[in-house]
């Protein structure tokens, strides 16, 4: 018997033991990250599968995965042999978890979550669909603190300052900003459990997490005191001081539960970002949106100004990579893990790295076609001077945040893969030369990236694009462009990924991506002001797979545009080896 069924037959004695007929198990921590540290891999360890999004869920017979469309293939291939069935998400047909819990327990059945790694928006919409099945739902168990012996501890990696000429804004400033709108809905406090919120407004980084500087925290901001709550562990002395100076009394981690249970204050948290647990513990609490989410996003001027040295450095290293790849592919003996390793190494070489900003997607030929493929020794393949490789990656400088795709042609092609990478560069193009009015969402403007390919009958089921963070998470919301519904304005001094792709399943991957910075245009004839977007990215796109017919004149000329500012704002930055090659590979076409 493999591991993970192993875990399962643990998870289902102890769910007996506790009269619980089904256990749902999300990817999330008390901190509804993205990425989490490994103390909450919960999910990957009761399931088997390792992808950044996914719910197992497991009742006395039967189990099941839900993930999105990014890991379908990879959750098919990691979940085999295993109890668990696949639940394709968002495609019809899948049941939702509710629906397909209900069809499994009878009436009366009970249902457990761990309440400290699900948001009170999420159990409380739990309680009612279940309830539709008569079924109750349990918040008070982690099974993971019994079954899972060898389970990690909590992350004691050191603490740092983001001084003030790279942070551009004080913590006392933004406190008082913080307390101004928490006041404005009768709140006497506001719990900030989100890690990058912690960190942006107390201007600290961590490590705890891979590529998200952050640290597990909670952070609660009252009128007249600041409490963090932390591991004293990982404060050095330096960062002691600090907090001391800014009026930050710090407690242990664990102590959050005791102190919110014993206050008569009300308190502000965000429904879909708090933990259940949390919202137990309050006596008066407030819900409402945490005010430090749309703040985070507003980018001040030294934040702009070191997104744009970042991005310089990044271009550098990825101009070096670029020209480099291309022969050493040609040369032979490379792998998708050799290429990874030297793209890391060029970029270590620049001023400020702090490392990558999230784990490097490099998928050569049909492994582009796995839209968040991470190669591994397992999965790693040789490249060869044909087809395309995909490349997704970024780099953590502490002046700024990257995130760049560029997909590289390494010899012959196919006339359908010159296609695809035709109609990919049109919606990237499409979306980054739009102009639009005050009050437009990513929502309205992500068709403008499909577009070209919809005509083909062509579609991607992943976001276009999202926000990115100053030294911070590499996926920054809650603006972004995707087809569903997020009414979440673009505004002047936000940065936002422009990132179509086509996805050929068992043979290739295309995807274009360039962050971007929402910049003010024109305050236009009629219901302006109208904006635009500026592009950060300072990276050339190879013209060869290119069939020019196809693009319109006006999309040619963006191109050629956008291509001469590349080479004119990083030739001065290379020696004449590197400033020819960029020279050949930003010519018109």
């Amino acid at each position: 018997m493999n591991d993970t069924n192993k875990h399962v037959d643990a998870l289902r004695q102890l769910m007996a033991a506790q009269k619980i007929d089904a256990f749902i198990t999300p990817s999330t921590d008390p901190h509804s990250g993205e990425y989490v540290p490994s103390r909450w891999y919960s999910r990957e360890w009761i399931s088997g599968f390792n992808g950044s999004a996914g719910t197992a869920v497991v009742t006395p017979h039967a189990a099941a995965l839900w993930t999105d469309s990014r890991y379908f293939l990879q959750a098919a291939e990691q979940i085999k042999d295993t109890y668990f069935t696949l639940q394709k998400d968002k495609i019809e047909g899948t049941p939702t978890i509710s629906e397909w819990i209900g069809q499994q327990l009878e009436e009366g059945g009970c249902v457990g979550v761990d309440g400290w790694t699900n948001t009170v928006e999420s159990v409380q919409t739990l309680q009612k669909e279940l309830a539709e099945y008569g079924l109750s739902l349990r918040t008070d168990i982690d099974p993971y603190q019994t079954i899972w012996t060898d389970r990690p501890a909590l992350p004691e990696e050191k603490v740092l300052i983001q001084p003030l000429e790279l942070a551009g804004e004080s913590t006392g400033s933004k406190v008082s900003r913080i307390r101004q709108a928490y006041h404005k809905n009768k709140a006497e406090g506001l719990l900030v459990s989100i890690l990058d919120e912690v960190a942006w407004t107390l201007n600290l980084r961590g490590n705890d997490i891979d590529y998200n500087p952050v640290f597990v925290s909670y952070l609660l901001i009252c009128d007249d005191t600041i409490t963090l709550y932390t591991k004293s562990e990982k404060l050095p002395e330096e960062v002691c001081d600090y907090l001391q100076a800014e009026g930050v009394e710090v407690k242990d981690y664990d102590a959050i539960a005791t102190d919110l249970k014993g206050m008569e204050k009300k308190i502000q948290i965000e429904a879909a970002k708090t933990n259940y647990g949390v919202y137990s513990c309050l006596a008066h609490p407030i819900l409402a949106d945490c005010p430090v989410s749309t703040m985070k996003i507003m980018k001040n001027a030294t934040e702009i100004k070191g997104y744009h040295s970042a991005m310089l450095k990044d271009g550098i290293a990825m101009v070096k990579w670029m020209k480099w790849a291309l022969q050493a592919v040609k040369d032979g003996g490379q792998t998708e893990l050799s290429l990874e390793a030297k793209l890391t190494s060029l970029r270590a070489e620049q001023p400020l790295f702090r490392g990558v900003s999230f784990a490097t997607i490099m998928g050569y030929a049909a492994h582009g076609a796995i839209v968040h493929y991470e190669p591994t020794p397992a999965t790693d393949i040789p490249v060869l001077p044909k087809g395309l490789l995909l490349c997704d990656s970024g780099a953590q400088y502490q002046d700024g945040t990257t995130d760049i795709t560029r997909t590289l042609p390494l010899g012959p092609l196919t006339d359908q893969e010159r296609r695809d990478y035709t109609l990919v560069l049109r919606g990237f193009i499409n979306l980054a030369r739009v102009h639009f009015p005050k009050g437009t969402y990513g929502s309205q403007l992500d068709c403008l990236a499909r577009a070209p390919m919809w005509e083909y009958g062509i579609n991607y089921l992943h976001g276009t694009g999202h926000g990115v963070g100053s030294f911070m998470n590499v996926h920054e919301g809650p603006h972004q462009f995707r087809m569903n519904y997020m009414p979440t304005p673009l505004l002047p001094s936000m940065t936002i990924t422009d990132e179509p792709g086509i996805y050929i399943t068992d043979s290739h991957g295309v995807r274009h991506e360039n962050t971007m910075l929402v910049v003010e245009d024109q305050e236009g004839v009629t219901f302006g002001p109208y904006y635009k977007f500026e592009q950060l990215t300072l990276c050339p796109i190879i013209t060869s797979p290119i069939i020019v017919e196809m693009l319109q004149e006006d999309e040619r000329k963006w191109f050629n545009q956008y291509q001469q500012m590349v080479y004119d704002k990083l030739a001065a930055h290379l020696d004449e080896e590197h400033r020819e090659w960029l020279y050949e590979m930003t010519r018109p076409i």
